[in-house]
């Protein structure tokens, strides 16, 4: 008899109920108390706490145990060590002290750092994480974990992102406490991050090097149908991906990993799965073992899972929504309006917070998901455009602005739906309608921040804006604290606050020409590129913010801007060396041998006493000239990729990466597409886009 869900769910996770049920009750409150409160860990608790992981993780089949954390990759790591240690007699023990579930030392120098460690400083460590449960995958225990250099520096994106909760949790606590909320100890930010991807047979991934190599197709003609139907969007699920979805379920269930929504999305192969939020620092580790995971459990049914933010051009790309609200120890939603949010003094001005946060650090936001792969789709007529702007929706703009302009607000009943089919039940319409336009739009009680590409860890863009509401709050605390009229003061500003940034509310079509020209008028940021975000990322303002609230230190915001400019300019340099590749190895050898045939043909026809206006000639006309045009922008490209060299400070790089490589690699790929349309399909070297985007059948 098949496991039920319930039964199955977490099951390979050293969680709370297993924790309750295998610690003695004086060691089980002390972790809690950390887990719960942030209080520091005793050493003799992390001794019990790892001889009792240790006997159920090898009760359940472990034999070896790794800290498992996120460096600066994107990636996870781990490095596995066994539970044996030698015995008498030739034989082994099973064991695992305190000492190794606390602290591990990997090499520090083989990691990025920008620049804060050389290779011959090796040292780093990484240090458990308690308030992340740790888990059973593939037969070894992994212990989330933060990782740091010899010299304390974070190297991972763990560390800034429980900095950064710790920083809100802090200063909301603070201005709870001004509305009487004693009870109050802590707040956490939670976050559900929708994911979505492409699956792909691996038939044909296997011969497409560009997406071995990058995760994108370099080269492609667009099909003859894309997603002009609008068909495939909550469409019929293939069987064949219904079953990767149904044991997708199962992985990520006993993993306790709140996997609850999945459907097609807008492109052919393209899906979506979204998980109930849960705390931000939970989340993050869980959709980084999604990410994981999937890409397993397709391999196991001959699929490939691309998690590019661009696999095909000419489709929609894939993004992440972080769903991002504030809740306390209590139980409370900080930005759930209530059924008067009008009255609602303590939702507003978190509301304003939020609102003061994003528009001060717009330019944070848009670096947290400054990607080469998110750059083709921000700004490009999908999911969100590159300005940061607020969708507040038509109630709270209009509660805002009755606030500004000092006039009540007539609050509206709700409207029945009419939908004119007598047999369906009545429902109430919401106060406001969607926009999936908007990079970050209010959808009820949370926040969808939009932006992030498909392959984004979720830590930096919740870094950011922890750190930006922390900082709002850490002021409006400042004013409040020493107030003599607390509501009088209260109302004054939160009234300052709209004025100030109402600029950054938008609630129309984020697509429009007309909104870019809006958004200049506004003095909002259009940061189109990676390189060109990426600058603004050592701006005084941000480094004092970041200092303040203790979420990265000079060094470490030195090393952050030095590795994402790198990895920026690395992914480009990639790109280029395999388009390179590809048209010396693939496309110009095929159309030689094409052009040749075609000449052959001409030739006979010509004996026969044939037309020269013959298909053939005809064909071979294109060719010849899309050849020559192909080995000229190869040439200016392979010079573009030499000169790069040259360019030795990172942020320089980026940017000639950007502005000198990509824009050859565009007209590059231009020309073979267009070769692609006079090349017979049996004669192309690699699958085409119809083979891709309709190979899973």
């Amino acid at each position: 008899m098949e496991e039920s869900v319930t039964e199955m769910f977490g099951e390979n996770v050293f969680n709370e109920t297993v924790m309750k049920a295998r610690l003695p009750k004086e060691t089980y409150r002390q972790l809690m108390k950390t887990i719960e409160g942030g209080e520091k860990l005793d050493g003799a608790v992390a001794t019990i706490v790892a001889n009792a992981m240790k006997d159920w993780a090898v009760e359940k089949g472990a034999t070896h145990f790794t800290h498992w954390f996120q460096p600066l990759t994107g990636v996870t790591a781990e490095k596995h060590d066994s539970f044996i240690q030698p015995a008498e007699g030739g034989k082994v023990i099973m064991e695992f002290s305190g000492k190794e579930l606390v602290q591990g030392e990997p090499d520090a120098s083989s990691f990025p750092s920008g620049g804060l460690r050389a290779t011959f400083e090796a040292r780093g460590y990484t240090a458990w994480d308690p308030t992340s449960y740790a888990f059973i995958k593939d037969g070894t225990l992994c212990i989330p974990t933060c990782f740091c250099s010899y010299t304390g520096e974070a190297l991972d994106k763990k560390t800034p992102l429980l900095r950064s909760m710790q920083a809100i949790s802090k200063q909301a606590v603070r201005v709870l406490k001004l509305f009487g909320n004693n009870s109050v100890t802590s707040v956490k930010t939670t976050v559900g991050p929708e994911q979505e991807y492409f699956l792909v047979d691996k038939s044909v991934y296997d011969k497409r090097p560009d997406l071995i190599y990058t995760g994108r197709t370099l080269f492609g003609a667009k099909s003859p149908k894309g997603q002009e139907l609008e068909d495939h969007y909550f469409g019929m699920i293939k069987p064949r991906v219904q079953e990767f979805m149904k044991d997708l379920n199962k992985e990520l269930w006993k993993l306790g990993i709140l996997a609850k929504t999945e459907h097609n999305e807008v492109a052919p192969a393209q899906h979506e799965l979204a998980p109930i939020f849960s705390t931000t620092n939970m989340a993050c580790d869980h959709n980084q073992l999604t990410m994981e995971i999937m890409r397993k459990v397709a391999s196991k049914h001959g699929m490939v899972c691309l998690l590019h933010e661009k696999p095909f051009a000419g489709v929609n790309g894939s993004g992440k929504h972080n769903n991002w609200s504030i809740s306390t120890n209590t139980g409370k939603n900080l930005l759930d309006p209530g059924a008067t949010p009008d009255s609602n003094a303590q939702f507003l001005l978190f509301l304003c917070a939020v609102i003061k946060a994003v528009d001060e650090y717009q330019d944070l936001l848009r670096i947290s998901v400054a990607t080469a792969g998110n750059d083709h789709r921000l700004g490009a007529n999908e999911a969100p455009p590159a300005i940061i702007s607020m969708f507040l929706g038509d109630e709270l703009t209009e509660i805002l602005k009755c606030l500004e302009e000092g006039k009540p607000y007539g609050q509206k009943e709700k409207q029945k739906m009419q939908i004119g089919v007598t047999v369906l039940p009545d429902f109430n319409k919401d106060t406001t309608d969607r926009n999936r336009t908007s990079p970050f739009a209010f959808t009820g009680n949370k926040f969808e921040f939009r932006s992030l590409g498909s392959s984004d860890s979720i830590a930096c863009c919740n870094i950011m804006l922890n750190t930006a509401v922390a900082e709002e709050l850490s002021q409006f605390a400042d004013i409040l604290e020493g107030s003599k009229d607390f509501n009088s003061d209260l109302q004054k500003l939160i009234v300052k606050t709209i004025k100030e940034h109402k600029r950054i509310i938008f609630n129309g079509n984020g697509y429009s020409e007309e909104w870019v020209e809006e958004a200049a008028k506004r003095g909002l940021l259009n940061l189109k590129s990676t390189p060109e975000a990426l600058q603004l990322f050592p701006a005084e303002k941000n480094v004092k913010v970041f200092k303040k609230h203790g979420v990265f230190s000079d060094t470490e915001i030195t090393s952050r801007f030095e590795i994402q400019n790198e990895n920026y300019s690395k992914i480009i340099n990639i790109e280029a060396l395999t388009m390179i590749d590809m048209v010396k190895k693939l496309y110009l050898p095929v159309a030689s041998a094409y052009a040749k045939e075609l000449a052959e043909t001409v030739a006979v026809k010509k004996a026969a006493g044939a037309v020269e206006s013959s298909y053939e000639m005809a064909q071979l006309k294109q060719v010849s000239a899309l050849t020559e045009c192909i080995y000229a922008k190869l040439q200016s490209l392979e010079k573009a990729v030499v000169a790069s060299k040259n360019v030795c400070e990172a942020g320089e790089n980026a940017l000639f990466q950007r502005n000198s490589v990509f824009p050859l690699m565009s007209e590059l790929r231009a020309h073979v597409d267009e070769l692609e349309g006079y090349v017979p399909s049996s004669k192309w070297p690699v699958p085409s886009y119809g083979d891709m985007l309709f190979s899973v059948r």
